[in-house]
């Protein structure tokens, strides 16, 4: 194992046993080292990799915090990496958006507040029958974003939101090309938010996989 890995391996096992918990102040680098059988600079090289994956937290004058370590915080490394699809992964993305926000809906349907599900339908009420393609596409992803968040899981949460960016090109091209696929899209935006308002979990969930199946099977049609 490299140096450095097996420096982060360390610190990861203090942070893991609860040796180093949330927003603790990691000790000074010459004593951490010498407790860790390091060297200054592995250990220093560890610190900056914690640090770019948000487990840690470098504050110039003032020392290394482990972070919160709260899910969303944790997962912003997975909308990096996503930047980096190529444009043939885009349907394995919408297949996993497909699996995890029907699911996220659902929960929704139990959980949602009055409060929330009339912020949907002003969002809904405030775009119209006749938007731009873009102007849906920028509401779609709070539409879904605003669902999921109401679901009660911020792993999941932030799983989707993650996975949003890649299939927001294919939703374009789409709402572009595709004769009617603004209002295809609003139609099922508000099939989704009845459904969401008569706590009807599977009709929520169906709509969902209805609304985001429509796009992978026209991105697929046109590959």
């Amino acid at each position: 194992m490299a140096v450095t890995d097996e420096a982060i391996e360390k610190i990861k096992g203090m942070i893991v046993s609860g040796a180093l918990r949330p927003g603790d102040r990691l000790p000074k680098e010459s004593e951490l080292a010498a407790d860790l059988g390091l060297s200054r600079n592995s250990l220093r090289e560890a610190v900056r990799a914690l640090s770019l994956i948000r487990i840690l937290d470098v504050r110039q004058g003032d020392g290394t915090y482990v972070t919160s370590l709260d899910p969303q915080l944790l997962l912003e490394a997975l909308s990096f990496v996503v930047d980096f699809h190529r444009d043939d992964t885009v349907l394995e993305f919408l297949a996993v958006r497909r699996i995890l926000e029907p699911a996220a809906t659902a929960m929704a349907a139990s959980r949602i507040s009055e409060q929330q599900l009339g912020a949907l339908t002003n969002q809904l009420d405030k775009l119209g029958n006749d938007p731009s393609v873009e102007e849906l596409v920028a509401c779609d992803l709070e539409f879904h974003r605003g669902i999921v968040q109401s679901s009660g899981n911020s792993v999941l949460c932030s799983l989707l939101d993650g996975l949003s960016g890649p299939t927001t090109r294919a939703r374009i091209w789409r709402g572009l090309t595709q004769e009617d696929a603004v209002s295809r899209t609003l139609h099922e935006h508000r099939a989704i938010l009845a459904a969401l308002r008569d706590r009807d979990a599977e009709a929520a969930k169906s709509w969902a996989t209805v609304h985001i199946a429509s796009v992978e099977q026209w991105l697929r049609s046109t590959l």
